[in-house]
């Protein structure tokens, strides 16, 4: 077999040997073109993985809703009016078809307001929410003891409070168990029945370590909050258009709140089907950047494996004029100058190879030991590798051709001519 043709595989290391600088600043073409390729494809990946990891925990249907000011004046109102929700929105937006979970929700203060939270003699501040169940449907906690708010207590009014895992460390010994003892909130007792970690990281984690859950409508009396709503979190049901059901809750709160239809100020809103379409969309041209920018440098690599080789043809005019004059094909000769382009192509790519994976890998060991860094692991799946692999052999041949036709057309009597 020619493959397994130990002379053809000596012929072909001694010709690339025979001008080693050459042959190494040509390869390094290669070599680099491979690297940055898998350098920024890692990189990608890194960044999308961070994304992912600081969005993990939310829903990917969720939308938040919150009330501003008014822009636009409507119906004989003045603009400049709060918008401030209220508990009869909640049975309105419960009828829109498109909805999966309604969570309304209140908060102490206001939003990212500190409440003084104590048990016994330890006390600190903390984000105090009044929540109805469906919120675990849309945040997804990890429970470290106990449950979350249940219709029971909405319904019954309990005082039980749901604390965050900082809440917990901070306010309780290590070996106490928390479940059952009362926090004060506010001047108010309430029971812990819970405590929750989260699968969110950053910022958001961080606050929902360090919040105190109360059922809705406990809350509501307790601290006097009338029918107030400080905000509303749901999500939509499969096959529902992120964007359409947006428009929806805002038709039917404006209508209710007597809101100009134009007015693009008064609701404020957080859509993740929008956040995850863009992000989507950035990640997709970014992969379409390191392939290009990537292909380019390998390109680039790969012309110079060509004009090597093209050069090499020429060095060897005499020798291909004597193989052919003792009958060796135009095919033999191809394939001998596209095998020594594809070996070299190859070789110096898989060490381009080798090396991105090295490099990924110590990336990726730095940024393992930074739990809180932005990106994620840079990786770069088997299946691209192989890409890459087959980008390699297949530019190999194409930078074999034009010294491989070169050569086949040579004439054996010009050639044992030349000098």
């Amino acid at each position: 077999s020619v493959v397994f043709d130990l002379d053809k595989w000596k012929e072909i290391f001694a010709t690339l040997r025979s001008n080693r600088l050459r042959t190494f600043l040509t390869a390094f073409g290669v070599f680099w073109g491979i690297l940055m390729l898998m350098a920024m494809l890692g990189f990608g990946s890194s960044i999308k993985t961070g994304s992912q990891k600081q969005m993990r925990g939310m829903a990917t249907n969720m939308l938040f809703m919150w009330g501003q000011v008014t822009s636009e004046p409507y119906e004989g109102l003045p603009p400049g009016r709060q918008v401030r929700f209220d508990t009869d929105d909640i049975g309105i937006l419960r009828r829109l078809p498109s909805i999966e979970y309604l969570a309304p929700r209140l908060s102490l203060g206001g939003w990212q307001s500190s409440n003084v939270v104590s048990y016994e003699s330890k006390n600190a501040t903390y984000t105090v929410m009044g929540d109805f169940p469906e919120l675990k449907h849309i945040v997804a906690f990890q429970y470290d003891a106990g449950r979350f708010v249940n219709e029971r207590d909405i319904a019954e009014q309990r005082k039980v409070a749901v604390i965050g895992k900082a809440v917990r460390e901070q306010l309780f010994d290590p070996a106490d168990n928390p479940i059952g003892k009362y926090i004060k909130v506010g001047g108010v007792y309430f029971q812990v029945v819970g405590v929750i970690g989260t699968l969110r990281s950053g910022q958001q984690g961080d606050r929902d370590a360090n919040t105190v859950f109360l059922p809705f409508t406990t809350m509501k009396t307790a601290f006097n909050m009338g029918n107030r709503v400080s905000f509303f979190a749901l999500t939509a049901k499969a096959g529902t258009d992120g964007p359409e059901l947006e428009r929806q809750v805002r038709e039917a709160l404006f209508k209710h709140h007597k809101i100009a239809p134009t007015d693009q100020l008064a609701v404020g809103s957080f859509n993740m089907f929008v956040m995850f379409g863009k992000i989507d969309g950035f990640f997709l041209v970014l992969q379409l950047i390191s392939w290009l920018v990537g292909g380019a440098t390998l390109f680039a690599g790969v012309v110079g494996v060509s004009n090597i080789m093209l050069i090499t043809v020429k060095e060897r005019t005499k020798e291909i004029g004597v193989r052919k004059a003792l009958g060796a094909t135009p095919f033999s000769i191809v394939s001998m100058v596209m095998k020594e382009s594809v070996v070299l192509t190859a070789i110096a790519g898989l060490l381009g190879v080798a090396f991105g994976v090295f490099i990924l890998a110590g990336a990726e060991a730095v940024i393992s030991r930074m739990p809180d860094s932005p990106l994620g692991p840079p990786t770069v799946s088997l299946g691209t590798v192989l890409q890459a692999v087959a980008v390699l052999v297949a530019a190999g041949a194409f930078a074999g051709i034009m010294p491989a036709s070169h050569a086949a057309s040579i004439r054996p009597i010009e050639a044992l001519r030349a000098e």
